[in-house]
């Protein structure tokens, strides 16, 4: 597949990096600043886990936008209205009221689904010999900006007051917006040959049971990720009993192994197979949820979340090279039902885990879902793995 790199690309690309920076500190934002709301708002576990399906329905509204965006081969401005967008939302957190709060949240999930989506797929077409290696470099920036989120609102908020941790995150969005409406050019020529076209629109993916089964994996999976991540912080500072600052924090030793683990991954890759990775990862993170929630000190808290991000660092990559391993490489083009049930998967996580700890008074209860999650992944797992027989 043939393409036509502008002059401004090496340009483009930096800029795209460092927005794709500033996004993975903005999505992971909604978990380090739960315990800021449910303070200043005065929220119930129940009402405090509402925020999540709010981010997550905009982020599932902002995928199905940049669909439009991506046939009409506009994915930087796709990536410019969503670092507009979530740039409104984090500023329009400091709305003292709660409901204008859960707006603020669905307006940076559209930012996020149109952004995040957008860059992958330019970064893709911009670097066509080494696809993998860019890509690594691109989520490793995102994981970046989720390991300093934590460290930056626990310095840049103060009390109830985030203007100063939303100001410091909407200026480098809106910077990099403009950096990108700039550029004398912002298409991306790709050319497509009748072939692949004709691959691409006769593949019956979403016909196959397989294909729903993997998407099932991902649900669940990715439900995990978001609520380690969007419940880890105040699950922490309930075990402190108090708001809890300090470097080392459960939050942040999680993000830093799981950055690390995407690292390793590729020398796994050597030696295992994905279906034997992703039994090592599911393994590693049941070790580590197990550990995290019967934790009984913050030590142990933060050993077990480490393990849980180096175990689940590198499931979904795999996950994603299984599915186009299994359905071919026109399968990226037929992806969008495998990446909304991610976007459901992490809305109904998180809202469950809220939801029992509403119910019980405990949210120890609430993080057993997440060892529920690790179990249930387990299970799908060795069920895929056993399967042998590939999609006709």
């Amino acid at each position: 597949m043939p393409v036509v790199l502008a002059q401004n690309t090496r340009w483009i690309k930096i800029v795209l990096h460092a927005l794709f920076l500033v996004s993975g500190a903005v999505t992971v934002l909604i978990g380090q600043l739960l315990p800021i709301m449910a303070a200043h708002f005065h929220l119930s576990d129940l009402q405090l886990s509402l925020y999540f399906p709010s981010q997550f329905a905009g982020s599932v509204a902002g995928t199905f936008f940049n669909t439009t965006f991506a046939r009409r081969n506009q994915y930087l401005l796709s990536s410019m209205i969503g670092g507009v967008l979530m740039a409104s939302g984090v500023l329009l957190m400091n709305i003292d009221s709660f409901a204008v709060t859960l707006v603020a949240f669905a307006v940076n999930g559209i930012g996020i689904g149109l952004t995040l989506p957008a860059i992958n797929m330019t970064i893709l077409e911009l670097s066509p010999v080494k696809t993998a290696s860019a890509l690594s470099i691109l989520n490793f920036c995102w994981g970046v900006g989720a390991i300093v989120c934590k460290p930056f609102v626990d310095v840049s908020s103060r009390g109830s007051d985030i203007l100063i941790t939303t100001i410091g995150l909407a200026a480098p969005l809106l910077i990099a917006a403009a950096l990108l409406f700039l550029q004398p050019t912002r298409l991306i020529s790709v050319e497509h040959t009748p072939a692949t076209q004709a691959e691409t629109s006769n593949i019956p993916i979403w016909t196959l049971p397989l294909a729903w089964a993997i998407a099932l994996f991902n649900l669940i999976h990715v439900g995990f990720e978001s609520g380690m991540g969007g419940w880890l912080t105040t699950y922490t500072d309930r075990m402190a009993h108090e708001h809890f600052t300090y470097w080392l924090s459960p939050t942040l030793l999680y993000f830093v192994f799981f950055v690390a683990g995407r690292g390793v991954a590729p020398m796994l890759f050597r030696f295992l197979n994905e279906n034997k990775m992703l039994m090592l990862g599911l393994l590693t993170v049941l070790a580590g949820v197990v550990l995290t929630v019967v934790a009984g000190s913050l030590l142990f808290l933060g050993v077990g979340a480490a393990i849980a991000g180096f175990g689940t660092s590198w499931i979904f990559p795999a996950n994603v090279s299984r599915f186009s391993k299994t359905f071919g490489p026109a399968a990226s083009r037929r992806s969008t039902p495998f990446f909304i049930c991610g976007t459901l998967g992490a809305a109904a996580s998180t809202w469950l885990i809220g939801f029992v700890s509403n119910q019980t008074g405990n949210l120890q209860y609430g993080m057993y879902v997440l060892a529920g999650s690790i179990v249930l992944l387990t299970i799908l797992q060795i069920g895929l793995g056993m399967r042998r027989v590939a999609p006709a």
